[in-house]
């Protein structure tokens, strides 16, 4: 277990760091607009147990060798892009909607929770920031580091899940307000897959600086 003092030190740079708008947060928030608070709290959940897998990863070194291995990087790099990019393609391609039904066909919540973990999964930004910004907080003298790793993981972890839950209910409730609005409904899918392909073209940009 970390220093208590340090820890609170961790939780404030957390929560400066998460309510910064981000990738996930932007997935949220499409996903929120477009489905739903319900659907969005389900990207909440896949998203985090994304983060799972990075906590692991770098608690014993799978992330140090993503970072210094270009061919490693790349191949997560691409994979989380080209994710991204069929999501928004997918989203765009998928039928209007006639004029008499206007719902928009709702994915399945079980497809929106498998989305959101495969895109954090695949986010190496995500593997990058673990390995950079945890060990910051780690004392050697206090024990097992790889132990106080997965503390303070799991700490940034609960952390995500309250700042993107608030992200994901704001963006619902905004998204059921313009859902009863007709001229959003002819452009709900071009914004929802605009923004996925941006976040896959952004994710493709990534560098290992």
């Amino acid at each position: 277990m970390p220093d208590l003092s340090m820890w609170g030190l961790f939780v404030v740079a957390s929560v400066v760091l998460l309510i910064t708008p981000g990738p996930a947060v932007l997935y949220i928030v499409a996903r929120s607009v477009e489905q739903g608070r319900t659907a969005g709290l389900a990207s909440v959940l896949g998203i985090h147990l994304g983060t799972i897998v990075h906590i692991t990863a770098a608690a014993f070194g799978l992330s140090a060798l993503i970072v210094s291995s270009a061919l490693a990087f790349a191949i997560v790099k691409y994979l989380g892009a080209a994710y991204l990019i069929w999501i928004g393609i997918r989203t765009l391609m998928a039928k209007v909607p006639a004029p008499e039904t206007p719902a928009v066909p709702a994915e399945p919540l079980r497809r929106v929770l498998r989305d959101g973990f495969v895109v954090n999964v695949f986010n190496p930004k995500t593997a990058i920031f673990f390995l950079a910004f945890l060990p910051q907080f780690i004392d050697p003298a206090r024990g097992a580091v790889h132990w106080q790793i997965l503390c303070l993981g799991l700490t940034f972890m609960g952390l995500g899940i309250m700042s993107d839950g608030m992200y994901a209910l704001a963006a619902g409730a905004a998204g059921e307000f313009l859902r009863h609005h007709r001229g959003f409904l002819r452009f709900q899918r071009w914004i929802a897959g605009a923004s996925f392909v941006g976040l896959g073209v952004t994710a493709a940009l990534a560098t290992r600086k």
